[in-house]
């Protein structure tokens, strides 16, 4: 395989509009924000990458704030001239940098982008290229949907009945508490055998547990990360108590986190956000993980522009994430993308991964300066932090 030579990195801090917010336990926000990242090589290849990171530290600690600060000033001038024999270098690269995963993750897309595209392969294939054999790409991923908390149970069971009617196999409800046990009972008795799970987005305490017994009776596929966003020790206690399998999100930052809760029996799932982890690099070390354990494996979203969503679809294609993915059509998230074509949903709730190198999508650099209008317009802190201009 050829080796890439990174000469520029440019970062494009944009908004857009959503077709709906999505309320979680911790609010939400009014418009989707990100870090575009676009990485040039000596050889003439683009990488593109994306930061979906948020306005507030409420997912994560990272902001858009941070994310711009920490790239602009340590992260980029250390790519800056590198050269790499493969993607999975950049980490390296990056490490003596502490923390800020998201915004790693962000620039070691973008490499990964790149270098499949200077070497005539997509990212799905470039994927498995660090993967034992036997876990080439599928072409298309399973996906579901993700609804927020709404005003009303009504007002959820409408846009349920729309998500299903348009093909989506499996329903993800956030949940909060006060918005759980009759929000669940009202689901499965319009829909007894629809795929369904719940997200508490560390909405929980483990002195919650005889509350969180009552939802097995609704036979969720999960329920995802019911306690502290940074714990694995406390899951560890609540899953012998549920019937209903836990799935970790916010407290799985590495493969190292991975076989910790697996080993203490923290989960019987996990959910996989490339940013979270840092990037690509680790999700495949999540994955083998995953693999040799038998863990069941999907990948989760953050509202990811179609830059970011071509990405993660192309991971979410590889053999060993066998649930339902949180990667939905564009027209979900968005009127107008960043990228065509559009993310369209196929038969048996699946997406297809594009054809062609990289993420083998195009970006549309009017709608890319469009957005980032848009996000100097909407400006959301007091303080210019150094990055509007």
């Amino acid at each position: 395989m050829h080796p890439i030579t990174i000469s520029d990195v440019r970062l494009y801090p944009v908004g857009l509009p959503l077709v709906e917010r999505l309320r979680t336990s911790y609010g939400a926000e009014p418009f989707k924000s990100a870090v575009i990242v676009e990485v040039t090589t000596t050889e003439g290849a683009v990488g593109w990458g994306e930061c979906p990171t948020k306005m507030r530290p409420s997912y994560a600690y990272e902001t858009m704030g941070t994310a711009l600060h920490v790239m602009r000033e340590f992260l980029v001038p250390a790519l800056i001239g590198q050269r790499f024999n493969s993607p999975t270098e950049v980490p390296k690269c990056l490490a003596p940098m502490r923390g800020h995963p998201m915004a790693k993750a962000a620039l070691e897309a973008a490499v990964w982008d790149a270098w499949a595209k200077a070497n005539l392969i997509g990212l799905a294939e470039a994927f498995a290229k660090h993967l034992p054999e036997g876990n080439e790409p599928t072409g298309r991923a399973l996906v579901g949907v993700s609804i927020g908390i709404q005003d009303s149970i009504d007002a959820t069971m409408n846009i349920i009945n729309k998500r299903i009617d348009q093909g989506y196999g499996r329903i993800k409800l956030k949940i909060e508490p006060g918005w759980d046990v009759e929000l669940a009972r009202a689901v499965r008795e319009q829909y007894p055998d629809v795929s369904l799970m719940l997200d508490a987005n560390s909405a929980y305490s483990l002195a919650d547990a005889d509350h969180l017994k009552k939802l097995d009776e609704f036979h969720l596929l999960m329920i995802e990360q019911p306690l502290g966003f940074t714990d694995i020790y406390e899951h560890s206690k609540l899953q012998p108590q549920l019937r209903t399998p836990v799935c970790l999100d916010e407290s799985i930052h590495s493969a190292g986190d991975a076989r910790l809760a697996i080993a203490i029996g923290a989960c019987k799932i996990i959910n996989l956000k490339p940013a979270r982890v840092g990037g690509f690099t680790e999700s495949l070390e999540v994955y083998k993980v995953c693999a040799e354990h038998e863990i069941p494996l999907w990948i989760g979203g953050l509202l990811e522009t179609g830059v970011g969503r071509a990405a993660n679809l192309a991971f979410a294609s590889l053999p060993g994430v066998n649930l339902p993915c949180d990667i939905s059509a564009t027209d979900r998230y968005y009127q107008r993308d960043l990228t065509e074509p559009p993310f369209v949903l196929g038969p048996n709730s699946t997406i297809e991964v594009p054809e062609g190198h990289g993420i083998a999508v195009d970006i549309k650099r009017d709608r890319v300066l469009e957005a980032q209008s848009y996000w100097f317009a909407n400006y959301p802190y007091r303080h210019e932090l150094g990055e509007k201009r």
